[in-house]
């Protein structure tokens, strides 16, 4: 990620949450319920209401432990700069985050990698001393030097091998990756996502944030086909979709012959008309400047749950969100058609409002992007103005 309210009293947020209701416009109020919006029609499909736990957040923070790099070939902090953008998976009975950290060298002004953390109670983090997923050596540090590996997402196949995207950066270009796991702590990487898709046309397109269609069962976070195929959202101004036979390889998904695309295209899009547009910003919306997916996807009987991101720019977009603030949201898709939008969110659910969202490596963040459900519960992880990382809790 390349990660950034009206405010009113208390006294108003009924008012304000009617006026939503009935005008569609994103509601304001200072009260911790992150559910401000409520859709006139069927809103039962949504993961509402989030609540931020002030208690604990943020929950990890920057640290000063050091890791010999594989590349420099010294001793470095490599999280000293900044945590943020966690993963998260049920594992032997606790929550684990695997995280994006920054080390405070290079000129990118950092080189991510990829941490480990576990916890007993889902808020409460101990944190490994070494990166469990970095540049090195090997047949991907092309892609990955030395901007790095950035921005997890963790999901398990019916065997429970884990498979993590990711995003390497190698200065110039955004690639989305694929490494596997047994244990979360030894990974193997499978390289660029659509490598081998279409004799490597789309290797070099910008590409990351990969919410791989899953079901959320007894903790897991199991990866499902539909239609023969397993499934996946990514991108990071438009969301398009791509399909795979073994969670390795991926293809995205094109337009058939004589479809139309009916969504405008935006940024880079323009230099791959072919693929097909999921959905994309909204104009005079909180998510005008660009959209980018969240955990991975839940599919459930209603449909595919997506949680996503969206950063917004007033001119175009919400005037009462300052500029560049990300705001997370959601949307429902077919569960037989992943390219179908059934239901979407007219506003977010959660918003920078704390002192660490707001100001940061890049300010007004918040960007969602693990969920789990433990001990009953629903807890999602989020990274702070690209600096740390917070939870909230699924009100009862």
């Amino acid at each position: 990620m390349l990660t950034l309210p009206i405010r009113i009293t208390i006294a108003f947020s009924q008012l304000v949450l009617l006026s939503c209701l009935l005008a569609c416009q994103p509601p304001a109020s200072k009260q911790q319920d992150l559910s401000t919006t409520r859709s006139a029609a069927d809103s039962s499909w949504m993961l509402l209401p989030f609540v931020k736990t002030d208690a604990v957040n943020p929950i990890l923070q920057p640290g000063n432990g050091t890791f010999i790099c594989p590349v420099r070939r010294r001793s470095i902090k490599w999280e000293a700069k900044d945590v943020f953008n966690p993963a998260a998976i049920v594992k032997d009975g606790k929550v684990f985050l695997l995280y994006r950290a920054e080390d405070a060298i290079g000129k990118f002004a950092g080189t991510s990698r990829i941490g480990l953390a576990e916890s007993t109670d889902g808020l409460h983090f101990t944190r490994f001393a070494q990166p469990v997923l970095y540049p090195a050596p090997d047949e991907q540090q092309k892609y990955e030097w030395e901007g790095g590996c950035e921005d997890p997402r963790v999901v398990q196949d019916s065997s429970g091998t884990y498979f993590m995207t990711y995003t390497a950066y190698d200065g110039k270009t955004a690639r989305l990756m694929v490494a596997s796991s047994k244990d979360l702590l030894r990974w193997t990487k499978h390289g660029p996502a659509f490598a081998r898709a279409f004799n490597g046309k789309y290797l070099n397109t910008w590409s990351k944030s990969g919410a791989i269609v899953s079901k959320y069962e007894n903790g897991n976070i199991i990866a499902q086909k539909i239609k023969g195929k397993y499934w996946m959202y990514w991108g990071d101004v438009n969301i398009w979709a791509a399909t795979s036979n073994d969670l390795r390889n991926w293809e995205p998904v094109l337009y058939s012959p004589g479809e139309k695309a009916t969504i405008p295209l935006r940024h880079y899009a323009k230099d791959i008309p072919e693929i097909k547009t999921v959905f994309g910003p909204r104009p005079k919306k909180f998510d005008s400047d660009l959209v980018e997916p969240g955990p991975p996807a839940m599919l459930t009987d209603k449909g595919i749950l997506l949680l996503y991101n969206s950063r917004n720019i007033p001119a175009i977009g919400d005037s009462s969100l300052p500029e560049g603030t990300y705001a997370a949201s959601q949307v429902l898709l077919h569960k037989n058609d992943p390219t179908q939008v059934v239901q979407r969110m007219e506003s977010w659910f959660i918003q920078p409002d704390k002192p660490y969202e707001v100001s940061g490596q890049v300010n007004r963040v918040c960007f969602v992007e693990g969920l789990v459900h433990f001990n009953n519960k629903w807890l999602l992880y989020y990274g702070t103005a690209d600096s740390k990382i917070a939870v909230c809790q699924l009100a009862n």
